[in-house]
């Protein structure tokens, strides 16, 4: 015969089981640091924000939790820079980083100057960025997504001189209007393919692809530019945008995303296959799902069929985004155990 808690009891019963199931949790998501972490580490020219984290945690995208940063810090972070000191205090219930001092390094990388604990120097030119510059610095001005027929209310080129078909370095090609006050350096781009939610079918913008750069020569109607870089093929027909770089970009932390998520990659930038490290990649999810920029989700190999059975998802790698529109994101791909193709998924880490 089944016995009946009494309610007190059932109460109890219920409060130790969820009590058990928190605390089993919290031991689960523990802060995990390196088998090797440093108690101590001088920052130096060439880190990344990235890396840095790697040195202290296994996960280096609960960087915020190791520094108790807020959703405001995570967007307004206090800036790191070469001579710094990160000090890893363990003495707590779980461990924390803060800054104890700010040196001053030669060229040599040796400390030559050593200011009071908490002073924030004016030594350094530059802080250190969240991912490799190089790696994004062509990236933060595009790719871009735009809507269907999105160019055409920006200026076109309608001629090019001494009739060449092709544009290239040094070419001279006339825009068809370009007033006096405008920008002089711009980027030519043409509309590329549509970006298609494989989960709704619906579009969700168009990649806009980027072709070179230009210099204004000549303002008016028409304008004159000079062709000062190409990265493919120019021609009548493309369209010119401001040259903008999004330097915000460096000051963000990496990050787990705010909620849940989940989706596809939808594309890769460049002719690529299979997917590896550094590659940029865009997903179909953007600001509407709460993205921001130093998101960072993990890559998953979608599964294989053989027969009738399907395989199931491997884990094949991290990705942070960098660049961020409405229902799409840009992200560079941080590390990868397995090639990644489109199509595969991507969620929380």
């Amino acid at each position: 015969m089944r016995k009946t808690l009494a309610p007190q009891a059932l109460v109890r019963t219920t409060l130790a089981a969820a009590f058990a199931a928190f605390a089993l949790h919290a031991s689960a998501d523990a802060l995990q640091l390196q088998d090797k972490a440093p108690d101590r580490y001088v920052v130096v020219k060439g880190d990344t924000l990235w890396d840095i984290s790697g040195k202290f945690l296994t996960k280096p995208w609960r960087w915020p939790e190791i520094w108790d940063l807020n959703r405001a810090d995570i967007k307004n972070p206090n800036l790191i820079y070469p001579g710094d000191v990160i000090v890893l205090d363990r003495s707590g219930a779980k461990p924390r980083l803060r800054l104890l001092k700010t040196q001053k390094l030669d060229t040599a990388g040796k400390v030559v100057v050593k200011l009071e604990p908490g002073a924030r120097s004016t030594l350094h030119s530059a802080a250190i960025p969240t991912l490799p510059p190089s790696a994004i610095e062509p990236f933060l001005s595009q790719p871009l997504v735009i809507e269907e027929n999105g160019l055409d209310k920006h200026p076109m080129i309608v001629a090019t001189d001494e009739k060449h078909v092709v544009l290239g370095n040094g070419d001279m090609a006339y825009i068809d209007n370009i007033p006096e006050g405008d920008p002089t350096e711009w980027q030519v781009y043409r509309q590329g393919k549509n970006l298609v939610d494989p989960d709704t079918g619906k579009s969700l913008g168009y990649e806009a692809v980027y072709l070179g750069d230009a210099r204004v020569t000549r303002y008016g109607n028409p304008a004159s530019i000079e062709i000062t870089s190409v990265k493919q093929e120019i021609n009548k027909g493309d369209h010119l945008m401001p040259a903008v770089h999004d330097l915000s970009t460096f000051g963000y932390v990496p990050h787990a995303p705010a909620n849940e998520l989940s989706g596809k990659i939808i594309s890769v930038y460049g002719s690529v296959v299979d997917i590896g490290q550094y590659n940029i990649i865009a997903l179909n999810r953007g600001k509407n799902e709460g993205v921001d920029k130093g998101t960072v989700v993990a890559i998953y190999r979608q599964g294989q069929k053989v027969g009738n059975l399907t395989t199931p998802e491997e884990r094949s790698g991290l990705a942070m985004v960098f660049r961020v529109f409405d229902k799409v994101a840009y992200a560079l791909v941080l590390n990868a155990t397995r090639a990644m193709s489109v199509g595969d998924s991507f969620h929380n880490p």
